[in-house]
């Protein structure tokens, strides 16, 4: 059976992963609670790849040297890192402090440009 959710591709749910659940949880609510588990962790894994993607985008915009792209992958990482903190998927905290530092890092760059 196929499972799909907003974001990302269909989660296979093999027989073995059916005995894993079944397995672990003995309960019906819990077995429910294992399988809204592992959406969950796909989702978060996704969002927190596109988070990681778009921060070594600006870091690698930098460290070529164009300042005009790491300014274009800057708004794009911010509104990224955001969306994940606002999801919960990295806290609030975490996601400034990435934003400031990569803003930081572009605005040094622009400066010595």
């Amino acid at each position: 059976m196929l499972r799909r959710f907003e974001g990302v591709g269909p989660v296979p749910r093999d027989a073995a992963e059916s005995r894993e659940i079944d397995r672990m949880a003995q309960h019906r609510s819990a077995q429910k609670r294992a399988r809204q588990a592992l959406v969950r962790r796909a989702r978060n894994r996704t969002v927190r790849t596109r988070v990681r993607g778009s921060t070594r985008a600006v870091r690698a915009a930098l460290e070529s040297g164009d300042v005009a792209a790491a300014q274009a992958r800057l708004r794009e990482a911010e509104r990224t890192i955001r969306k994940a903190a606002s999801k919960g998927v990295v806290k609030k905290a975490t996601a400034s402090r990435t934003v400031a530092r990569l803003a930081r890092a572009v605005h040094k760059a622009q400066a010595g440009a």
